[in-house]
């Protein structure tokens, strides 16, 4: 599975949608389902599929899906 694809799975998850809903171009601001929450959420799948904590720089670069494709290939 590619790191983009990996990280759609991830986003869908946090956001509680399905992976075919997320926007390729799926920003943080720009998709509904992407509040607080979610973004918890998503940092805490990001840490568990990368099998660490993230580092506060990397948590708050966090903006978009291409960010966290970055962080799912960075994995590999």
């Amino acid at each position: 599975m590619s790191a983009h694809a990996t990280a759609t799975r991830i986003l869908a998850g946090a956001l509680m949608i399905a992976e075919h809903d997320v926007p390729r171009d799926a920003r943080l601001g720009r998709v509904e389902q992407w509040d607080s929450l979610a973004h918890a959420r998503l940092l805490l799948a990001l840490e568990e599929n990368l099998g660490r904590l993230l580092t506060p720089d990397e948590a708050v670069a966090i903006e978009g899906l291409d960010d966290v494709a970055k962080l799912v290939d960075a994995k590999r």
